[in-house]
């Protein structure tokens, strides 16, 4: 902010609605007047042309300002005016002419004054000396000597194109194409040194003679050139990177010194000799509008105006800032002029129009603050006070938080509320299941709000493999005394395991303020929304067993919503079905307090294992005789979990060489492309070489590997979910089975996260190992000496051996009682089996598997310690290995037969009853699927592997 403003000498506002911007203001003695008098010259967008002569008069109270008399000459020229230049434009006169660029056309008029008959004045008439038309659609002008003339001043006009036209004045002389153009930028001519500077798209100073450009063209009419096509090369005679775009380009000129060129970028203003040398730069830490250099005082000195979006005008010598005044607008462009009674007065325009002339001074801002109420001062009230503000300081800073406190009421509320029972009309479409009558749920949102909120945006946001019917809504007011309701339908879209049944509704809305805020709700969805009842199935591929403390509850009470045709059973075994997917068979024993669930794929049980815990626990809760407890007792799952970690890390092995390919391929058609071009340019034709049939063989084989990576995007995103669902099941069985805490249980999910998350800068693996391999370095450390804080790099592994070892590590800390979060007892409550209570297995450091330490890192001399500690069952052939997963995408599930239909119930009673076994037999006696350490076996014992 600066402390003087610019002293208004003379302003008006030009026109009405009209357009300006850089280049429609000229200031010269454009009538070649006797007196030397500048004349201001204004040409709009609207292709008005307007010449201002402003003659104040003094007065008491300042000057008199503008009069309807200073306006000497307005003219409509039809077309948009582009640029405006004064100079010596035609043959045999000495005098000043004025040359308008329009779109198309580039015209010469001559200003004149004749003296009038009455006392009206002298009169000022615009006269069309020349004009040229163009071929192409112009950007900008500049004039000057071109060839060294003496006398004249020529014209060049660049186009939208590139090209650069050459007009000797009323002739043209040629048309050349600038090479690398992309788009035009600010262009100037160097008299000294007869060349033209730019700036080229690629944020460099190029410097073009004017003879290379001359000689280049082949071209003989104005026809022809004005359609160029070809030419002789020509290259910049010197170049200097400037690294931003450039908006002004100026050439400050001395009689007897070499001449600068200022630069204006957009943060920073460089000085350049006419070698391409910098002299200096100078940066700006704020936008600016415009600069113009002008007549420096001193010998050898740079002096040069800035204006800023700030409104305000700086005055530099060189880099160094003298003066610092306020404008009233923000200038598109300045000019220094001499008026009469007054030289050196800055001209500027805005772009609506506001023209000003003004100088420097001392005019300070007028505004004076008002003067304080004047009291006598009472200490002793002050000094209460001040006892009373330090007390509520004193209470403030000790209930001090680092976040702050959200208020207790928002301004908007969203209540969900989702229908208990389906929709009797479906709402579901797109759905990708085929032959399956897929059922939908309808959500009842409402919208509450303690004011009036109006332009409320809302967002739904469910995923997938689910979908909602409407995703985003426009509410134009949320009235306090009525809410408002909406309701949305959820249902299955895609072909996929769901590893989420919720979904989340975000508004947007602002508040009283001004500030925009986040109101969010979760939507919970039911498990009868993606499976439906379907009678058990005997045999499965994966099983897992639950235990509880109490005797098994009757499943047609604890699924009562997803009963079908097993309604009236005795409520021992229940059929789940995902639509598009596999069976989920849910049995209880009748002799014992366990329960089996059952399905061909192991992530499939996951939705289905936490409804049964989650409304099992409800239901014995209510009775507060005896707390409820479920616990697993069975072998971790390693093996079935870890094939899905390497179905998914295979798909992603497999996205990134596909890419690696595309980007060869993809260079390799871009070079063959360039050879073609080449030669078909060439005057002289050549052999093709078979470059057409490597060009075609080279395009079959980019779209056969956007086919194969889109394919495998597919299949990636299957494998996503499945590991998602996956995780989430293999962290409730760990909860289970060392029966964790929650707050133990919320580290879990955090360390080995169910969240799958497939992008560029990190994948899912690498994210767990670098997590799991902290927790086994911090918290699941021997002692406080062996803690290290060393940080992993993220970056994809070569293969899963790390993070499945690291995984393996965890179970086996947390089946000795390690608890997650410090502060908490060892847990002696983890579900082991009885063989492993009696008797403790010593151990024994092998030298060949002992693990190497270093840095921090964990790096194993044998591949086989994986195997070794998930267990022996992991070293098996994987005959049984999920087929789903392949590199060209993912197949189609198994076709599963249809429930059968209109069975006797004395049949169907025998059938459920052979499903349920005695559930006696689901005990392991080999308790969880972790290593069993022997001295024969030399494996190295975990508890060394904390030491890191």
């Amino acid at each position: 902010m600066s402390l003087f403003k610019a002293r208004d000498w003379w302003s008006t506002t030009v026109g009405e609605e009209e357009e300006f911007d850089q280049g429609c203001l000229c200031v010269a003695n454009i009538d070649n007047s006797t007196e030397e008098i500048d004349k201001i010259i204004i040409g709009s967008y609207h292709g008005i042309l307007r010449i201002f002569n402003p003659q104040p008069t003094k007065e008491e109270s300042g000057s008199s300002g503008y009069k309807p008399s200073d306006v000497v000459l307005e003219s409509s020229l039809q077309n948009p005016i582009l640029q405006l230049e004064a100079g010596k434009f035609v043959s045999g006169s000495e005098l000043l002419h004025l040359a308008v660029l329009h779109p198309r056309r580039l015209s010469v008029y001559s200003v004149a004054a004749q003296s009038g008959a009455v006392e009206h004045g002298t009169q000022y008439q615009l006269t069309l000396a020349y004009e040229h038309n163009l071929q192409r659609t112009s950007h900008s002008i500049c004039c000057g000597p071109f060839g060294g003339i003496k006398g004249k001043d020529f014209i060049c006009v660049q186009s939208m194109d590139g090209t650069v036209s050459v007009f000797e004045q009323e002739s043209f002389s040629f048309c050349r194409f600038l090479p690398g153009f992309v788009l035009p930028g600010p262009i100037v001519y160097v008299a000294k040194i007869d060349s033209f500077v730019t700036v080229s798209s690629s944020w460099q100073l190029e410097c073009y003679k004017y003879q290379v450009l001359a000689v280049a063209t082949d071209a003989k009419t104005k026809e022809e050139s004005q359609n160029i096509k070809s030419g002789k090369r020509i290259t910049p005679d010197w170049v200097f990177s400037i690294g931003e775009q450039a908006l002004d380009i100026a050439v400050i000129t001395y009689q007897q010194a070499t001449p600068f060129i200022m630069i204006l970028g957009e943060r920073n203003l460089f000085c350049v000799t006419e070698t391409g040398r910098l002299r200096f730069m100078k940066k700006f830490e704020y936008d600016v509008a415009c600069f113009c250099p002008y007549s420096p005082v001193t010998e050898g000195a740079i002096n040069y105006m800035v204006a800023t979006y700030t409104e305000s005008l700086m005055i530099f010598q060189d880099n160094c800032l003298k003066w610092a005044a306020k404008l009233e607008h923000v200038p598109v462009q300045i000019r220094v002029g001499a008026f009469k009674d007054l030289k050196g007065v800055i001209v500027s325009l805005s772009d609506s129009g506001i023209l000003q002339c003004s100088y420097l001074g001392t005019d300070p801002d007028l505004f004076i603050p008002p003067p304080t109420e004047s009291r006598e001062l009472n200490y002793a009230e002050m000094d209460r006070e001040m006892m009373i503000l330090q007390k509520k300081i004193k209470e403030k800073s000790g209930k001090s938080v680092i976040m702050p406190s959200q208020r207790s009421e928002e301004d908007l509320t969203i209540s969900v509320h989702v229908n208990p029972n389906l929709d009797d009309v479906s709402m579901a479409s797109g759905v990708d299941i085929d032959g399956e009558q897929v059922p939908s749920i309808t959500v009842h949102i409402q919208l509450k709000s303690r004011l009036l909120l109006e332009n409320v945006k809302l967002f739904v946001h469910p995923v997938w493999p689910l979908d909602a019917n409407m995703k985003t809504f426009d509410v134009p007011a949320v009235e306090t005394s009525q809410p408002s309701e909406l309701f949305v339908a959820f249902f299955m879209r895609g072909k996929c395991m769901p590893a989420d049944l919720s979904a989340e509704v975000s508004a947007k809305y602002s508040s009283a303020s001004g500030a925009v805020r986040i109101a969010t709700a979760k939507v919970k969805l039911p498990l009868k929304l993606v499976v439906k009842p379907v009678l058990p199935v005997k045999s499965a591929k994966f099983k897992l067993t639950l235990e509880s403390n109490k005797p098994p509850a009757n499943l047609n009470n604890v699924f009562s919503d997803l009963l079908g045709e097993n309604e009236g059973e005795q409520g021992l075994a229940l059929g789940f079905q995902y639509y598009g997917g596999p069976v989920v068979t849910v049995l209880a024993s009748k002799t014992s307090q366990r329960y089996r669930l059952q399905c061909d794929q192991w992530e499939g049980m996951w939705l289905v294992t936490r409804e049964m815990v989650s409304r099992l626990n409800s239901q014995y809760n209510r009775s507060k005789s005896r707390e409820f407890s479920i616990y697993y007792t069975g072998q971790l799952p390693l093996q079935e979990y870890f094939e899905l970690v390497d179905a998914h890390f295979e798909l992603r092995m497999n996205a990134e060489n596909c890419k690696e390919m595309l980007a060869q391929r993809a260079s390799q058609f871009r070079s063959i492309q360039r050879r073609l071009l080449t030669r078909f340019k060439d005057k002289t034709p050549a052999p093709l070489a078979n470059l057409d049939t490597l060009l075609e063989g080279t395009y079959r084989q980019l779209l056969h590997l956007a086919d194969t990576m889109e394919e495998n995007n597919g299949a990636l995103l299957l494998a996503s979910h499945n590991l998602s669902a996956g995780t989430s099941l293999f962290d409730l069985l760990i909860k289970l089975w060392s029966n964790m805490s929650d707050a133990e249980y919320e580290v879990l999910q955090r360390v080995i996260s169910p969240v799958v998350s497939d992008n560029v800068e990190q994948g899912w693996e690498e994210s767990v190992d670098v997590a799991v391999t902290h927790l086994l370095r911090t918290t699941l450390a021997k002692s406080v000496k062996d803690q290290t804080l060393n940080p992993q790099p993220l970056k994809i592994p070569e293969d899963t051996t790390k993070v499945k070892k690291h995984i393996a590590l965890l179970c086996d800390k947390l089946s000795k009682g390690v608890r997650l979060v410090d502060g908490l007892p060892t847990n002696s409550s983890v579900q082991m089996p009885s063989s492993e209570k009696k008797t403790e297995r010593k151990t024994k450091i092998s030298s060949t598997r002992k693990t190497v330490i270093e840095n921090g890192g964990m790096e194993h001399h044998d591949n086989d310690d994986t195997e070794t500690l998930i267990g022996s069952q992991f070293a098996k052939s994987r005959k049984d290995k999920n087929d789903i997963f392949s590199m060209n995408g993912p197949t189609k599930l198994p076709s599963l037969g249809e429930p059968a239909q209109n069975i006797p119930e004395g049949v169907k009673q025998k059938k459920i009853e052979s499903l349920v076994p005695d559930l006696d037999d689901m005990y392991h006696p080999d308790g969880p699927n972790l290593p069993n350490f022997d001295e024969d076996e030399g494996v190295a014992e975990i508890d060394e592997i904390s030491s890191l």
